[in-house]
C-alpha cells in the first residue's frame, strides 16, 4: 500500500471501539489527535507527508463513547485514559504526540496520569481554561465554548450549499482550499430524509467541550517530563483567554512558539508550515 494513502482500522479498547487512521512508515510513531468537533482527516496534509519517514495514527474521538452535555460530557480524563489504552493495545511504546485543541490538553492529562509516557509531544493550542472555571459546576450555557457548539447550524441541502456557508463563516475564511474540501468530504454525512449534516453531531461537540471543565490541567503541567511544544496563533481568538505562555513555562522540558498570522486552526490555515514545525521539533529538540 502507499504509505501516503492511510488505512481506516478500528481498535477495540475493551468497552469501546476507537476508529483511526494509519499511515504506514519506518521510524517511531506519531499519534495525532483532533480538535473538538473535527476528525482525522483533517490531518491528512501533514500526516502523509510524515508517513514512511514515521508511522502515523489519528484516532477519531467524537462519538465512540454516549455522554450528554446537561450531565458534564465526555471526561477529557477519560479520554486520556483511553488514549492510553489504545496504544498499548496497538502496542506503541514512548509515541511522539501532536494533539490540535482538545487533542493537545488530553495528551497533556494523559501524559501527566500515566507518564513518563510520550517521547515528546507538540500541543497546538491546547484547551487549558482559565483556572477559576474548573472550580464550580458549570451548566451547558455557562461554557465559553459549549453554549456555542450545541447551537450550530447542522443542515445543508447539498455539498454546494455547505461549501458556501463555510466560505462565509470567518472560522473557516483562512482555511486551506484541500483542508476544506476534506471537511466537507470527511465532516459531514447524508441524512436519511435528504441533505447534509455534521458528522460530530453539535451535541457530542457540546459533550467534549463540557468534560473539558471537569479536570484541571494547571497543576498537572509540572508532573509531564518529556519536551513539550505549544504553539499559539497570533490572531486566535484564545489569546487573551488562555496563557499559553505561562503553561510552556509550566512543563518541566517546556517550549513556546507564537506562529504569526494564524488563528486557532493552525494545522487547517497552514498546514505545510505545521508540518515543518513537527519535523523540526521531533528531530531536533531534546
Amino acid at each position: 500500500m502507499d504509505s501516503l494513502t492511510p488505512k481506516l482500522l478500528s481498535q477495540n479498547i475493551g468497552e469501546v471501539e476507537i476508529q483511526y487512521l494509519y499511515y504506514e512508515g519506518e521510524g517511531p510513531a506519531i499519534i495525532m489527535m483532533h480538535a473538538t468537533g473535527f476528525l482525522p482527516w483533517l490531518w491528512h496534509p501533514i500526516a502523509r507527508e510524515l508517513a514512511g519517514e514515521y508511522k502515523v495514527i489519528a484516532p477519531y474521538f467524537c462519538d465512540y463513547r454516549s455522554a450528554a452535555p446537561e450531565e458534564g460530557g465526555l471526561k477529557w480524563a477519560q479520554l486520556a485514559d483511553d488514549l492510553c489504552e489504545f496504544c498499548k493495545r496497538l502496542h506503541v511504546n514512548k509515541p511522539l504526540l501532536v494533539g490540535h485543541s482538545m487533542g493537545g490538553a488530553v495528551m497533556t492529562l494523559a501524559e501527566s496520569a500515566h507518564g513518563p509516557y510520550a517521547e515528546k509531544m507538540i500541543l497546538i493550542e491546547p484547551i487549558f481554561l482559565p483556572q477559576p472555571l474548573y472550580s464550580f459546576k458549570m451548566r451547558v450555557q455557562d461554557h465559553p465554548l459549549a453554549r456555542k457548539s450545541i447551537k450550530r447550524l447542522n443542515h445543508w441541502d447539498n455539498p454546494a450549499e455547505a461549501r458556501r456557508y463555510l466560505r462565509s463563516r470567518p472560522l473557516f475564511q483562512k482555511w486551506d482550499a484541500e483542508m476544506l474540501e476534506l471537511y466537507l468530504k470527511y465532516g459531514m454525512i447524508a441524512k436519511e430524509t435528504g441533505g447534509l449534516e455534521l458528522a460530530c453531531h453539535p451535541r457530542k461537540e457540546a459533550s467534549l467541550f463540557m468534560g473539558s471543565a471537569q479536570t484541571d490541567p494547571w497543576p498537572l503541567m509540572p508532573k509531564v517530563q518529556c519536551p513539550a511544544l505549544i504553539i499559539e496563533g497570533s490572531e486566535s481568538e484564545n489569546r487573551g483567554f488562555i496563557d499559553f505562555k505561562k503553561a510552556a513555562s509550566l512543563f518541566p522540558k517546556g517550549h513556546y512558539r507564537l506562529v504569526e498570522g494564524a488563528g486557532h486552526l493552525i494545522p487547517m490555515e497552514m498546514p505545510r508550515e505545521t508540518t515543518e514545525i513537527i519535523r523540526e521539533f521531533f528531530l531536533i529538540t531534546q
